[in-house]
């Protein structure tokens, strides 16, 4: 079953797919991006995916090239060519090719870049033991609502996070807690299931977001509100959400246990009615 690549309308192998040297994704970081999986061939809400990668579009002023509905056939196929059950499908859309200045560039096209491998779930014993996490100063632009190439600094806290043992970087701007490296992060506080609410200084996860909503529908407190740090200290759980990590348990922050050092049960139940939705779909 084959990796294979989509750039603006022909399709190849990853290792064939070829995009300009001039490109302003590759110059400038001057592109959006999504994250989709698929279930057993499945799309994961690729609508509300969509929708974010048009609102990011709209935000820097790229005019996407293709429709929804038209990216969406696109993803199916690419699907269906790969071949595979569980798909990470990835897409890049970059202002395109021109010669490198840093005003937008007069009449040059989108590069639009799909990619899809074989996607590889996390194991279950790092579900059932849970992970740990450590915090860092959220150097990041003020625009974190724009799923943007730009992502050094998430590049950066990643690796800080791996080479302490870790299985994320959490970020903190002026005390307060705004989301993972790569995920977003929910604090259990008592009866209360809290995570930092949308707005510039987080990209809220389409996971993130159907977490809040199963959650409600099952009589949870979910709440989105500031977190400060002493809180995520205190609270009885922490859990991780994202398309790659689900509902994911953590269990130590900055070398510090949370709750009783074990996955807690308001995550164990949410993860479990997250995969009854995935289920039913």
């Amino acid at each position: 079953m084959p990796n294979i690549a989509f750039v603006n309308g022909r399709w190849s192998a990853i290792s064939a797919a070829k995009v300009s040297v001039e490109d302003r994704g590759f110059q400038f970081g001057d592109g959006i991006y999504e994250l989709i999986r698929t279930y057993g061939g499945r799309v994961f809400h690729i609508q509300e995916h969509l929708s974010r990668l048009q609102a990011s579009a709209k935000e820097i002023e790229i005019v996407l090239p293709y429709t929804a509905a038209q990216l969406e056939k696109i993803i199916l196929l690419g699907c269906r060519k790969s071949g595979y059950a569980d798909t990470k499908v990835y897409i890049q859309v970059t202002r395109g090719a021109a010669p490198r200045l840093h005003s937008y560039p007069k009449k040059v096209k989108p590069t639009v870049v799909m990619t899809f491998r074989e996607f590889e779930p996390l194991s279950m014993k790092l579900r059932e033991q849970g992970v740990a996490v450590l915090t860092t100063p959220d150097i990041r632009w003020a625009r974190c609502n724009v799923k943007s190439l730009n992502l050094l600094p998430n590049v950066m806290a990643r690796e800080q996070a791996l080479r302490s043992g870790a299985f994320e970087a959490i970020f903190i701007r002026d005390g307060k807690v705004t989301e993972g490296a790569g995920s977003n992060l929910f604090a259990v506080l008592g009866k209360k299931i809290v995570t930092p609410p949308a707005g510039p200084f987080i990209l809220s996860g389409i996971t993130r977001e159907v977490v809040l909503q199963i959650g409600k529908e099952n009589g949870l407190e979910m709440i989105e509100r500031d977190l400060k740090l002493s809180q995520l200290y205190s609270a009885d759980e922490l859990f991780l959400t994202g398309t790659t990590v689900e509902v994911l348990p953590v269990v130590q922050l900055d070398g510090r246990p949370i709750g009783a050092g074990r996955p807690g049960e308001k995550t164990a139940f949410l993860y479990r009615a997250f995969q009854e939705q995935i289920a039913s779909m």
